[in-house]
């Protein structure tokens, strides 16, 4: 099963994500996104850590095609803060969009082509609002809406999470 799991911030979409797995007795839980030295950001990954069992490992690394190939199930959460970390370690959000695309398209195919049979992937649909005021969010509203499309291409469901419901597409 591969399922990519989409919604809004705070929609459900993450314990969502984590029911579709609990039955299994090990998975590997991926958080590919920045560091923060931020206490708010710390309070979300321990409540995070602390809803997930115990036999679950805990991945933390931005190289998503190598976590992708770690056997068992894999729960990656979230491809938005995994393109934050792309563009942040590139040093590209202040780069031409076309090279940011580029790149990211290139890290996007190789992670899509590693995805294996028992993946979810969470991510965030943020094109619904308002157009962004500054380039930056402009440019990660559209490459996540992007990277959204390719890896519902590959997967075999999307679940839409809405105020805690689910949407099968």
């Amino acid at each position: 099963m591969r399922i990519l799991v989409t919604g809004g911030v705070r929609s459900g979409k993450s314990s969502h994500a984590e029911r579709l797995l609990a039955d299994r007795p090990a998975v590997t839980y991926v958080a590919p996104g920045p560091v923060h030295d931020d206490a708010d950001w710390q309070a979300r990954i321990d409540a995070h850590r602390a809803r997930r069992p115990r036999s679950w490992t805990t991945l933390e690394s931005g190289d998503l095609v190598a976590a992708l190939r770690t056997p068992g199930p894999v729960l990656v959460d979230c491809l938005g803060t995994w393109l934050v970390r792309l563009i942040d370690d590139a040093g590209m959000w202040d780069g031409r969009t076309e090279d940011i695309s580029a790149y990211v398209e290139e890290e996007v195919a190789a992670a899509v082509a590693s995805l294996g049979d028992d993946v979810v992937l969470v991510t965030n649909e943020v094109g619904w609002g308002v157009v962004p005021e500054h380039r930056s969010g402009r440019v990660f509203r559209d490459l996540l809406g992007t990277i959204n499309q390719q890896f519902g291409a590959a997967s075999d469901e999307v679940h839409l999470v809405v105020a805690g419901r689910v949407l099968r597409l």
